[in-house]
């Protein structure tokens, strides 16, 4: 089993879940659909397949199998029902705002070791409940997900370097004689405050969220989220890592 974090976006608000690594699936949704016409599917004798519309986009889904216990080291909250401890998660398939009068689910990150940092939403949760007290609460649950990948946020105020060795300089930022600059990270690592995230400090200096791993691959980061507060993070021009592998 492994641990992972699903982070609101909006609140900075963390759930932990254990992981069963073996049973991740990811599925690709390509963004294309039949095409149809006022009365119905097009046909015709001729052809080998049906006509396809392209409609471009397409989804990305994350199949997780998660697992809750009441008895295992770490829990979040001290409780004999373990539906507590999930209920955050149900929570995360509820539309919980309107946007245009609609209302949607919260934007949320799945992040796992320094590879899986994914912002979503779920689309839907189910759950298998365990060994039961004598009173009918559960105490252990299997929960399945099924998260649908989100775009990243775009720059909101800067527009991205047009050099591979360019760094956008945020206003106090020094930068050294080799091109690396110096960030103090701060209420990282404490999940009681909404502090800044890799992810954030690389749409910062490179104008892509994407590019957060450069920073942990060149502060030799393994879990992005277990990084503590005041840590002197490094961020070094892209020209570093041209033309590695």
């Amino acid at each position: 089993m492994e641990r992972v974090a699903f982070l609101l976006e909006q609140t900075g608000q963390r759930f932990g879940a254990l992981l069963n690594p073996e049973t991740l699936v990811v599925r690709r949704l390509a963004g294309v659909r039949r095409r149809r016409s006022a009365t119905g599917q097009l046909t015709g004798a001729g052809l080998m397949d049906e006509p396809l519309l392209y409609t471009g986009g397409g989804r990305t889904e994350l199949e997780l199998e998660l697992l809750f216990d009441v008895f295992l080291m770490g829990s979040e909250a001290k409780t004999v029902d373990v539906r507590d401890l999930t209920r955050p998660l149900w929570q995360l398939a509820e539309n919980a705002r309107a946007t245009r009068g609609y209302g949607r689910p919260p934007l949320v990150r799945f992040l796992w070791g320094k590879v899986w940092n994914m912002p979503g939403i779920v689309a839907a949760v189910a759950e298998r409940l365990e060994q039961f007290d004598p009173g009918g609460a559960p105490r252990r649950s299997w929960m399945r997900m099924r998260l649908v990948r989100a775009a990243e946020r775009l720059p909101s105020t800067t527009e991205p370097p047009e050099g591979p060795g360019l760094l956008l300089m945020p206003e106090g930022a020094q930068q050294s004689p080799d091109g690396v600059v110096v960030h103090e990270l701060v209420g990282a690592g404490d999940p009681d405050v909404s502090g800044e995230r890799l992810e954030q400090i690389a749409e910062r200096y490179y104008g892509n969220p994407q590019l957060w791993r450069v920073i942990a691959r060149f502060n030799g980061i393994d879990d992005p989220t277990k990084v503590p507060p005041n840590t002197s993070l490094r961020i070094p021009p892209l020209s570093v890592f041209a033309g590695a592998s």
